[in-house]
């Protein structure tokens, strides 16, 4: 009997992401710009901190773009109950608010990445993510 040879792309878990957003048409945009970079992620969604919580313990995503600005508790507080509970998760901040002191205490709090919301393509959120998951 011979065996075909595995390919990388069989052995790779497919990547999983969370969307925290607030703002609906936002993130069904954004969740395009990920489904067109890549086909193979399993994206879920929340519209706050508590849905959150509860989607990331469904679904134990790899990777969350998580806004700043959310109903209930701001994006910045979640990211660091986030990254106390899983070291390990790749957390992106996203904002429309570019202001030196929010991105300290994104760095402060373990956020990997800080992305302002307009300003970045879609290839580059690509390369972002290729950073963090090479291979991808």
């Amino acid at each position: 009997m011979v065996r075909k040879p595995s390919t990388a792309a069989s052995e790779v878990t497919p990547l999983r992401t969370l969307i925290v957003e607030d703002n609906v048409q936002f993130r069904q945009s954004f969740r395009e710009i990920l489904e067109n970079q890549f086909p193979e992620m399993v994206i879920f969604e929340a519209g706050d901190g508590k849905e959150a919580f509860e989607t990331m313990a469904a679904s134990q995503p790899h990777l969350v773009f998580m806004d700043i600005r959310l109903p209930g508790e701001n994006g910045l507080e979640l990211t660091k109950k986030i990254k106390a509970q899983i070291p390990g998760i790749v957390v992106v901040v996203l904002t429309s608010y570019d202001l030196p002191e929010y991105r300290e205490v994104a760095r402060e709090y373990g956020a990997n990445h800080f992305l302002v919301k307009g300003l970045t393509t879609g290839d580059e959120i690509a390369a972002i993510v290729r950073s963090f998951f090479p291979g991808r």
